[in-house]
């Protein structure tokens, strides 16, 4: 993400389950419908050969998760390693107090941090590494779990570890084949020095008032299982079964403090995992796979087939190969699609959504505080959750602005017009609500106002709106989109133009993250507020509400300045100046959020032709190499301009393999931030960012409008297909191809009724009832 100078100075199934029912906190839930269902293949299963270390947890450990609570497993056979975090284990707070510049302060103790909540370790004494044979670790994306195998002394040993959704808890089994036992000890321990805990939980408070607690209970088959003062020993058991479990007081309401103080999160941490010990680990393994499956089998992808010499290396070794030989690998490319798609389910319930780092830690010290950032960081997050078939995790996206509205709301009207404020509004009026750069879950905003942050984060909840045409969740983003149009109505200012146009323009702002912080009229602002006050206009519409205030907002819309292109540079301007204010190769592509992710700037000849050439070469002078999120964002840009071969060398970029911290994948997929030389970090953006360019180079959609392969790489041409991919206007689409061009589509109406459909020049016009689909095929060569 961010990483100017002064700012890095503030840091030193569902159905079958009852599952997708909702655990907004951590709660006392009924307990889930058991599944009988058997585990499905593992189609989509990355591997490994060797396990992680306790000091490589990030690029190493494999991830867990079940919305709320995430895992990351070292897989050592003779020491087990669980970091655990929780969503909702954050520090801070309000944090409404400005700073001496009018800004917001930023730091751990005041606008606060996520944390890590526990380390669970697991020792077998007699199987270090160095004594056993044949191992690997596997993580089954079809069923969401991390499996890790060996051989010692002519027995065969597996463990298995899962995040289920269904009973809220961590499990951790441990088997064998041939007659072989375990002996060893299991030690939780909190991370925030905790004391007067047990070998079986802990507990604590913050600061915030925040209480907290984690608890584990093991069960054996065989041998024993007792309590040994700060540990639990177990001793020749022919398997054993750990279950962890925990969470906080966290409620998402701004009116209780965003706390329920009623709730015990030890007592109900220890009451969690002592029920899920009571099952089998068959039952349980079973149940929260089907709860998995229910979402990860909505999409498939399949890329083309890669050869039998790539299919027999392990996935780093794969990467490594596909870096090292520039060879395709198309197989390897969409389980890194898939890849994503198990880090969404596994981070994005309807819990909190993801940050930074969603739910995966190794410290209590996440750089930018593993927080919420409202110029690229939550939004990218969710760029790939409709069009790759999980809708429904995008609810945390949603729910989370609208529980911190009233926040959001209240520092706007007392904070946003202090003096201080290089970004208040010179009309001296305020309305609405707007955001900065920074938020967390407790209403609070951190580091330096946002003020167009509230247009994007509508926008993105509008998009979602655009993919499924859910009334329910049109309903519930309405008071966010009206509060951001009264924000802007108060904010414009008007300005003449050269040729005596009056226009309305964003007052002093910064064009993020670079270049002046004084400057008006910004592209980023001016196409974001254009953006959204007609989404408003629909929305009100739609909902036939405020129609006086929509026409209002109507009028604004149609003043309101739009970029023009710079006889100086050839450029798309930036700034409301033909100069280049800022950095050439700068990593955001702020002034271009109407190519991606809007789409007012399209290269089918609705836009002025010296606007999309001048787009192009805004795009073209930021460069093809950048940080994971920033490539990401580059390729789904030239994917909207058609340009395959960018886009895909933008893909294949973000896959190469980082070593000391550089910019791409680590061993675990992850993707890798260099903040600094020779120091990287995870950030998780372009984990999502990329899959969400590889859907739209198949798949183009806005409403009313399907364009199938529309930036097609050769490297896909002889063969492929995208089944469950979300397009806007309300429907899902099943497409095949070969040798370049569609053999068959399978438009489906999820509420939709009307929408063209291109191909190679072409269009069709598709009227379906929902629920209904028609199929295409006979495509023009």
């Amino acid at each position: 993400m961010d990483n100017h100078p002064s700012r890095r100075g503030f840091l030193a199934l569902a159905a079958a389950t009852g599952a997708l029912a909702g655990l907004p906190a951590f709660t006392a839930s009924a307990a889930p419908q058991r599944s009988s269902a058997p585990l499905a293949a593992a189609r989509h299963r990355l591997w490994w050969q060797a396990p992680a270390g306790d000091g490589s947890m990030i690029e190493q450990g494999l991830p867990v998760g079940n919305g709320r609570l995430g895992a990351l497993a070292s897989n050592d056979p003779g020491r087990e390693l669980l970091l655990i975090t929780d969503a909702t284990l954050w520090t801070g707070g309000l944090n409404d107090t400005l700073d001496s510049d009018g800004q917001f302060p930023y730091g751990r103790a005041d606008f606060g941090s996520l944390t890590l909540l526990a380390r669970l370790t697991v020792e077998i004494p007699d199987h270090d590494l160095g004594a056993v044979s044949g191992y690997r670790r596997d993580l089954d994306l079809d069923n969401g779990v991390v499996s890790a195998s060996y051989v010692r002394s002519g027995v065969t040993y597996r463990r298995q570890l899962f995040a289920s959704r269904p009973d809220d808890v961590v499990v951790l089994h441990f088997g064998q084949d041939g007659g072989g036992r375990y002996t060893g000890t299991i030690t939780l321990e909190g991370t925030h020095g905790e004391t007067g805990g047990t070998a079986e939980s802990f507990a604590g408070t913050f600061a915030n008032g925040l209480k907290y607690a984690s608890a584990v209970h093991a069960v054996s088959d065989g041998g024993r299982v007792r309590v040994n003062g700060s540990r639990i020993d177990f001793a020749d058991c022919r398997a054993l079964t750990v279950v962890l479990g925990g969470g906080t007081n966290y409620a998402p309401d701004a009116a209780t403090g965003f706390r329920d103080r009623r709730l015990d999160p030890a007592a109900l941490a220890r009451t969690k995992v002592r029920t899920a010990a009571g099952h089998s680990v068959d039952s349980l393994l079973r149940t929260h796979a089907a709860d998995h499956r229910a979402l990860f089998g909505q999409f498939d992808l399949s890329l083309g087939t890669s050869t039998a010499g790539q299919r027999e290396l392990d996935t780093w070794a794969r990467l490594q190969a596909r870096t090292d030989t520039g060879d395709p690998d198309p197989e390897l490319e969409a389980a890194y699609a898939q890849f994503g798609r198990y880090l969404m389910i596994a981070g994005s319930r309807d819990g909190l959504p993801m940050g930074l780092q969603s739910v995966w830690l190794d410290g209590n010290d996440p750089d930018w505080m593993g927080d919420y950032h409202t110029d690229i960081n939550i939004q990218m997050n969710y760029w790939m959750s409709d069009r790759l078939g999980l809708s429904q995790c995008f609810d945390a996206f949603t729910d989370y602005c609208a529980d911190q509205l009233s926040s959001w709301t209240d520092l706007t009207r007392r904070l946003y017009q202090d003096s201080r404020n290089r970004y208040r509004n010179s009309t001296g009026k305020v309305a609405g609500w707007t955001v900065a750069f920074s938020t967390n879950p407790y209403g609070g905003l951190g580091w330096w106002w946002h003020p167009a942050g509230n247009a994007w984060l509508c926008n993105s909840l509008w998009e979602h709106y655009e993919f499924t045409l859910s009334r329910s969740h049109l309903e519930k983003i309405y008071p966010l989109l009206k509060g951001a149009c009264e924000f802007w109505e108060a904010r414009l200012i008007t300005t003449t133009l050269d040729d005596g146009k009056q226009v309305l323009i964003d007052d002093s702002d910064w064009s993020p993250e670079h270049g002046p912080q004084d400057g008006k009229g910004n592209t980023y602002s001016q196409e974001q507020v254009w953006t959204l006050f007609g989404n408003f206009r629909t929305a009100a519409a739609a909902l036939k509400r405020d129609a006086g205030y929509a026409d209002t907002i109507g009028k604004l819309r149609d003043r309101l300045y739009l970029p023009v292109v710079s006889p100086k540079t050839g450029w798309l301007e930036e700034w409301m100046s033909p100069d280049n204010l800022g950095e050439t190769t700068h990593r955001h592509l702020s002034p271009l959020i109407n190519l991606f992710p809007g789409d007012r700037i399209r290269p089918d000849g609705s836009t002025p032709a010296d606007i999309v050439k001048g787009a192009t070469a805004l795009l073209t002078a930021r460069g093809m190499d950048s940080f994971g999120w920033a490539n990401a964002w580059r390729s789904l840009c030239w994917a909207r301009l058609k340009d395959a071969d960018k886009a895909y060398q933008l893909v294949v970029r973000n896959l190469r393999p980082s070593s000391n911290g550089s910019n791409g994948t680590s061993p675990n997929l992850f993707d890798i931030y260099e903040v600094e030389q020779g120091r990287g970090i995870f950030q998780i953006e372009a984990n999502f960012g990329t899959p969400a360019a590889i859907a739209e180079m198949l798949l183009y959609s806005r409403p009313g409008h399907l364009e199938l392969l529309p930036a097609l790489p050769d490297a896909w041409a002889a063969a492929g297909r995208i089944t469950g991919a979300g397009a806007r206007g309300g429907f899902v689409v099943d497409l095949s191809w070969r040798d370049g061009r569609p053999t068959e589509a399978r438009i489906r109406s999820v509420g939709g009724r009307t929408t063209t459909v291109a191909y190679g020049g072409t269009t069709r016009t598709v009227t379906l009832k929902p629920g209904d689909s028609v199929t295409l095929k006979d495509f023009p060569r």
